[in-house]
């Protein structure tokens, strides 16, 4: 049974919900409908949507350290976006490849270093979703002002961009493979090295998003497994949480006097439900760690 206390808090009917990230200064949360090219943004305090469209899929989303803009993750660019303007103001990255290619998840290392995955691009033109077959992802960082740089590749979907508290080890993982990676990271020069497995194999759905709590936990979302893992530094699970959707797709934490865990969803095209590709919350008695913004 889905866990008792998880809320819905926007009914946005996405087809791949995903990104979201949680903006402090504003208490709301920026999350993205991938297939549709959409932006949402939804207050905490009052509960109002606000939906903004772009010309390509939007994959994540990143703060930065400018409260006024923030970093868009796009099919094949990524961008900066102003908040109170709702425009682009600049062109951070251009992705070789686009549109046979596209850009994924994406998180912010202790540095303020941007870390993205790429993928085989699986939105058709008319916003439907195509199967991956390629094994063409791979995994990127962009410094400030600086060239991207390729650090591994040949995976089928990089997801799972997560750094543990101290900064030191740096997870992420691939969605066809049914596995999450760890390596150790060094949290001044951004350098991830001796890639291992951490968590693999778990039967219940494919490895989507993940954010790290303050215990040093990772929340991994399982896509087509109804639920969220939260899983011990060691590897071992701490927990299970049963999710009223198929498919939990990523997931951030809103902190504050308490914690606020945060999530999104995917359309099932298999067993439709009518709670599919919402936004949901739910109150955890664990803190989260607080999302690192872009340097700029």
């Amino acid at each position: 049974m889905p866990h008792p206390h998880i809320r819905r808090l926007a009914a946005t009917q996405d087809i791949c919900g995903e990104g979201c990230v949680w903006h402090p200064q504003q208490n709301a949360v920026f999350w993205t409908d991938i297939n549709r090219g959409l932006l949402h943004c939804c207050s905490l305090a009052s509960g109002s949507i606000e939906t903004w469209a772009f010309d390509q899929p939007v994959t994540a989303v990143a703060l930065t350290t400018d409260q006024n803009l923030l970093a868009l993750i796009l099919g094949g660019r990524i961008v900066l976006w102003d908040s109170r303007t709702h425009q682009e103001t600049d062109v951070l990255f251009r992705l070789p490849g686009w549109p046979a290619l596209r850009c994924n998840d994406a998180r912010v290392d202790p540095a303020g270093v941007l870390w993205f995955g790429t993928m085989q691009n699986n939105v058709r033109p008319d916003g439907s979703t195509a199967q991956v077959t390629a094994w063409q992802g791979a995994l990127y960082s962009l410094a400030p002002g600086g060239e991207a740089k390729q650090w591994q590749s040949g995976f089928g979907i990089v997801n799972t961009l997560a750094w543990s508290s101290t900064g030191e080890t740096m997870y992420f993982g691939d969605t066809l493979a049914n596995c999450l990676y760890r390596g150790s990271f060094d949290p001044v020069r951004s350098r991830i090295a001796n890639r291992e497995v951490f968590f693999a194999g778990f039967p219940r759905g494919l490895p989507d998003g993940s954010t790290i709590d303050s215990e040093g936990h990772l929340w991994n979302c399982r896509f087509g497994g109804s639920c969220i893992a939260r899983i011990a530094p060691d590897g071992s699970i701490a927990a299970i949480i049963d999710t009223p959707v198929r498919n939990p797709t990523t997931c951030a934490f809103a902190t504050g006097e308490a914690s606020t865990f945060l999530f999104t969803s995917a359309a099932d095209s298999a067993q439709p439900n009518g709670l599919d590709g919402s936004l949901f919350s739910l109150e955890t008695n664990v803190r989260g760690m607080p999302s690192t913004p872009l340097r700029l």
